[in-house]
């Protein structure tokens, strides 16, 4: 399995009692697959997976692999604090036939890396799926360093990809010379330009939830035209956005842009609060601005 193109972590969207709600969650899987996201993953961090109950997510996953069929590649993600849980849920996407699991360190625990890759092979074993790892040392605490990944890829053809969100250029450029069997993707939204032009073909962005089409511009410019000078003008309208999502709200931000394109996100999770009103009206006033400056890149009109 190769990830080319645009992968989107797909939000949960709550009813107003704090319910997943199921036909919200089918509007936003079709707006994404209209849109032409190449990917959809499911129990992402963006999707609020850790507070979300065992039954809650193994029902996502579910609802999503019967609105999407084949129309899309749905990635399920198994992150969990315990690998029997996460297991679970890799167990649970082969049985709806994913196209591919996400795997992740557990967070808390800070494993070795030579514990983090045995938890790994673990869930490989358990699922049999193409994976891609999912580096998050922000959240996790642990790196995937050299030891890590030659131990996964030495034991396992499984693991072909990568969503990169250390942060760090160094780790990026460790993948790209020494790991070529493990394709890049940029897991961190203002690096994107730069993922692209270290071989990155693909993307997972929260952003795509609610402007899906600017971020396959960017996608398409740098890695389907190979125009570089395109693909920074459109990163440069991008940024504005990039900033704020990085402000601290970062679901929340997710959630209300999703509202803004005329979807119903619903709120979020406690201990996360929504977004105050002067956060909403200043989100808002990015996106147009952005799409304004993306549709004239596109356009050829700058």
């Amino acid at each position: 399995m190769k990830f080319q193109g645009i992968y989107t972590p797909a939000i949960a969207p709550l009813t107003s009692e704090g319910n997943i709600d199921h036909t919200a969650y089918a509007e936003v899987l079709e707006s994404l697959i209209e849109a032409g996201v190449h990917g959809i993953i499911v129990a992402g961090s963006t999707g609020e997976y850790y507070a979300h109950t065992t039954e809650e997510r193994l029902a996502l996953a579910a609802h999503a692999k019967e609105v999407i069929g084949s129309r899309a590649q749905l990635i399920i993600g198994t992150g969990a604090v315990r690998t029997e849980e996460s297991i679970q849920y890799a167990t649970a996407a082969k049985a709806i036939k994913a196209d591919a699991i996400l795997v992740g360190s557990p967070p808390y625990a800070l494993p070795t890396e030579a514990e983090n890759a045995a938890h790994a092979l673990a869930i490989d074993k358990a699922a049999g799926l193409p994976i891609m790892l999912y580096n998050y040392p922000g959240r996790m605490s642990v790196s995937m360093g050299r030891e890590y990944f030659r131990t996964v890829t030495s034991a396992s053809k499984n693991f072909v990809a990568i969503k990169e969100s250390s942060g760090q250029a160094s780790q990026l450029h460790m993948l790209a010379t020494e790991f070529h069997d493990i394709d890049i993707s940029c897991g961190w939204d203002d690096q994107a330009l730069e993922f692209f032009a270290w071989g990155a073909q693909s993307w997972v962005c929260a952003g795509s939830n609610f402007i899906p089409r600017e971020h396959i511009a960017l996608y398409e410019a740098c890695v389907i035209e190979r125009n570089f000078d395109k693909g920074r003008r459109i990163m440069s309208a991008l940024m504005p956005l990039m900033d704020f999502l990085e402000g601290g709200k970062f679901v929340q931000s997710i959630k209300h842009g999703c509202a803004l394109a005329g979807l119903r996100p619903g709120g979020v999770r406690a201990p996360l609060q929504d977004l105050d009103d002067a956060e909403k009206r200043r989100l808002q006033a990015i996106v147009v601005e952005l799409k304004r400056q993306v549709a004239a890149i596109v356009e050829g009109q700058v």
